[in-house]
């Protein structure tokens, strides 16, 4: 029964990352023109060279810091849905996955109306006689955080609200009888059994915003970089393939030893869960 799975996974998971494996030791001669001479090279000028170094440190801070923006945003807000007593709670969970219906590239886009020179924020600001000059909110990293929070908020909302709706109630009013106050029982039981979802919207926040492209290219500068940016500098304006995937084998070793200790202390059943709802 396991055969078509297994297939599936050999063949287009693990033989591509394979075949990308074995060209990172591709020697790069010229724009688009590598030979098979299986060195050490771009590993070595990897490990030697700090401005991959920062680049890889760039990214991992910018990943750290959304996914906590997200967790402390999407923490109260999955808390709302999950204990409203709004019988229609469906209509909520529906107007949170409504920006999906929305191309990302679009929504990323807006931001850039939001936060220009000539935004609604700056020219609010200057109709209402706060600035005289516009505020460079534009191609920084904040614009480049807040881009990707907004991409990622939903995800984070969505597996607290799973952790949050599993919890018996039965439990906090068991710990409110036993005199415990409201932030008492929220502190000693809801957040504890809520803390898998959150681990959850953690890593996913953190991958997915770790390999990003499009908004840290939209919204961010040129030192607003990251690491999915450097890839595809290397690859597809540098045409040094061999460079390219041995950056790209770097990223996915890092996301995957995070996602390594994300399931060794969590689980990683509890985001299935999340993406399942």
């Amino acid at each position: 029964m396991l055969a078509p799975t297994l297939l599936a996974l050999i063949f287009l998971l693990l033989v591509p990352i394979g075949i990308m494996f074995i060209y990172t030791f591709y020697a790069f001669k010229t724009a688009g023109v590598e030979t098979a001479d299986l060195n050490l090279g771009n590993w070595h000028e990897f490990f030697g060279d700090p401005y991959y170094h920062g680049f890889l440190w760039k990214t991992a801070r910018v990943s750290t810091i959304t996914a906590l923006l997200c967790a402390f945003m999407g923490y109260p807000a999955a808390y709302c849905i999950a204990m409203t007593r709004f019988r229609h709670k469906w209509l909520l969970l529906l107007l949170l996955i409504v920006p999906f219906w929305i191309s990302f590239t679009i929504r990323t886009f807006s931001w850039v109306h939001i936060l220009g020179e000539q935004g609604v924020i700056n020219v609010t600001l200057k109709s209402l006689g706060v600035i005289s000059e516009p505020l460079q909110m534009l191609y920084t990293e904040g614009a480049v955080i807040m881009g990707m929070i907004h991409f990622l908020l939903p995800y984070m909302i969505l597996n607290v609200y799973v952790s949050l709706d599993g919890i018996d109630r039965n439990l906090v009013s068991a710990a409110r009888s036993l005199g415990c106050t409201n932030w008492q029982a929220f502190r000693e039981v809801t957040l504890p059994l809520s803390l898998p979802g959150l681990g959850a919207g953690l890593l996913l926040s953190f991958v997915l915003a770790a390999g990003s492209y499009v908004t840290p290219q939209i919204l961010g500068g040129r030192s607003d970089s990251l690491f999915g940016n450097l890839i595809f500098d290397t690859i597809m304006r540098e045409l040094n393939w061999p460079m390219g995937t041995t950056l790209s084998i770097v990223l996915l070793a890092l996301l995957g030893v995070v996602s390594v200790i994300y399931s060794r202390y969590m689980g990683l059943s509890t985001i299935f869960k999340g993406l399942s709802r």
